[in-house]
């Protein structure tokens, strides 16, 4: 009976602490650090009013708390929630962000850019490859044109079609037309097909024949050449003279008992002179050298025989030392040569501005016995050489096949414009020089001693 009732007593005290104790529980919710909702259940502890071993009481509730809320706010700016309470809590982290992300953005825009102008690049070589093709495709299918044995070289130019890519209408389609414009075989072979031996126009010049080519770097430019009117037993016509122009004392001049020794490169003779050469201008002329003193205006005749200095003299307001050159440059302002009738110098002055002016002198003293001023640019040609006292120009000194372009005649005073076809084989020719007995050109191409036979015609009355 006391066992039932002491139950009973027991039961009901535990209801009744369950009952104090369901009106002190709370539930609370909350998000966690990872975002997700929490649930969690409070109840108050019945005997102590604290938990053993803590500290702080409603103050530690108080952090408990701000913790609590704190945690909330997190989550909800992790998870796009309320932008005040983000910004309040993130407002250094969001603005190195911001700027992170304002860079990655803008390289992104450069790349694409870069992509696009690429695209733009591939595209455009892309045209141009169909372009090229099709014209490649159109030159296949045209007949090539033959060209008429007589005179009529204006009629064949007008036939040309103004779809042909190597016309343009300006002086690039100059060389060109030097295929339409040879001059007629009547004037080749002149009087019945005999060889023309007289002094007169140059209306042809042969291919190159070599005859040496130079074994060290000190022979990239030079002069080579034979005296047309030689004086004096110990060297003739056929002795061959050579002076390698490239170095900063040039003073050797080489000379070959003829032309087979001088193609093995066995020299019989190597004279020093007095005073160092300039460039590819010199020429040799009854038993003299004729050269450019370096760095400076002053011409040189240098007597063979004797092996000295015969004559010196500055040539009045030439051009020297890269002021007024060729258009390969090389400091060839002042250019010597010598045809038929004597001594020339080939240069340019400041009253000239550039244009080529000619000088006879006398081989003698070297004064200046007579000058014409020209209207050919000097630093447009790549050479120049006197035939029959009329001067011809180069056009060019690395295409391999160009053209002698402007004659000017100094027995009427007048120049124009001609078209003889001339080959640089070996795409670097830095001197071309006359010799009137051989009648043949000679002429340094990179490296190589070459030689061109020429052919003269009747002088032409006209000009232009």
């Amino acid at each position: 009976m006391w066992l039932q009732v002491s139950v009973l007593y027991l039961s009901c005290l535990m209801l009744a602490s369950q009952t104090r104790g369901e009106d002190r529980a709370s539930l609370r919710r909350s998000n966690d650090r990872n975002a997700r909702c929490q649930y969690t259940f409070t109840v108050a502890s019945p005997e102590e009013s604290s938990c053993p071993g803590g500290s702080g009481g409603p103050e530690m509730e108080g952090v408990v708390t701000r913790l609590t809320l704190l945690e909330a706010l997190v989550s909800r700016l992790v998870a796009g929630g309320e932008e005040d309470a983000g910004t309040r809590l993130g407002a250094d982290g969001a603005e190195v962000l911001q700027e992170a992300y304002a860079q990655v953005m803008g390289e992104k825009k450069q790349l694409q850019q870069d992509k696009e102008h690429l695209n733009r690049q591939v595209q455009e070589l892309q045209r141009r490859v169909v372009e090229l093709s099709l014209e490649a495709e159109t030159l296949r299918k045209e007949p090539c044109q033959q060209t008429r044995p007589s005179g009529g070289n204006q009629h064949e130019i007008s036939q040309r079609p103004a779809s042909d890519p190597a016309y343009n209408g300006n002086a690039a389609y100059q060389e060109m037309k030097a295929e339409v414009t040879e001059v007629p075989a009547s004037r080749l072979l002149p009087n019945g097909g005999h060889s023309f031996t007289g002094c007169g126009e140059l209306v042809s010049v042969g291919d190159p024949v070599l005859h040496r080519k130079a074994d060290s770097i000190t022979g990239k430019y030079g002069v080579w050449l034979q005296d047309s009117e030689p004086l004096g037993p110990d060297y003739t016509n056929k002795t061959v003279w050579r002076i390698n122009t490239v170095g900063k004392d040039v003073r050797q001049l080489f000379a070959y008992e003829d032309m087979d020794q001088f193609s093995r490169g066995f020299p019989m003779k190597v004279l020093v002179l007095p005073e160092p050469v300039e460039s590819t201008g010199a020429t040799m002329y009854r038993g003299s050298l004729y050269y450019q003193r370096k760095r400076s205006r002053t011409l040189i005749r240098y007597d063979l025989a004797s092996e000295s200095l015969a004559s010196r003299l500055d040539l009045p307001h030439a051009g020297f030392h890269g002021q007024h050159p060729y258009s390969w440059g090389g400091y060839t302002d002042i250019d010597l040569a010598v045809d038929e009738q004597g001594l020339w110098a080939i240069y340019s002055t400041s009253k000239a501005k550039g244009a080529i002016v000619i000088s006879q002198l006398d081989p003698e003293s070297l004064e200046v016995k007579k000058s014409w001023e020209t209207n050919i640019r000097k630093n447009t040609v790549a050479n120049a050489f006197m035939v029959c006292g009329r001067l011809y120009t180069v056009a060019n000194y690395t295409a391999p096949n160009t053209t002698i372009n402007h004659v000017f005649d100094t027995a009427t005073g007048v120049g124009r414009r001609i078209a003889v076809p001339f080959k640089n084989k070996y795409r670097y020719n830095s001197m071309v020089d006359y010799n009137h007995a051989q009648r043949k050109l000679y002429a340094w191409d990179n490296f190589h001693m070459v030689a061109y036979d020429v052919r003269l015609g009747r002088g032409s009355n006209g000009s232009s």
